[in-house]
């Protein structure tokens, strides 16, 4: 019986299409990457995830993005980042965590 089980184990994938393949995942699926600036960090988000047109309303949906990666935050810096076109593409946005 362990002998039956053994050939079942080692030889069945080349014989039984099992479909047992990996889900594919494309890297940022929420558009945000993250990398440290001294002892802080930087989020750097795309542009199409804030959809607020105002200072106050992209400032508010950029800490409901973060907020849920990095817990509380405080924003220091915001800065867009624009195309040749003068397109905004992403938001670079520096967070300190308050103490």
């Amino acid at each position: 019986m362990v002998t039956l089980i053994l050939i079942f184990l080692f030889l069945g994938p080349h014989w039984i299409n099992f479909n047992d393949k990996p889900a594919e995942r494309t890297p940022h699926q929420t558009g945000v990457i993250v990398y440290p600036e001294g002892n802080n960090f930087v989020y750097q988000i795309d542009a199409a995830a804030v959809k607020g047109s105002d200072e106050g309303g992209v400032r508010e949906q950029l800490e409901g993005i973060i907020e849920p990666i990095a817990g509380e935050i405080e924003l220091l810096r915001i800065e867009t980042v624009r195309d040749k076109d003068g397109q905004i593409t992403a938001y670079k946005v520096l967070v300190v965590k308050p103490y």
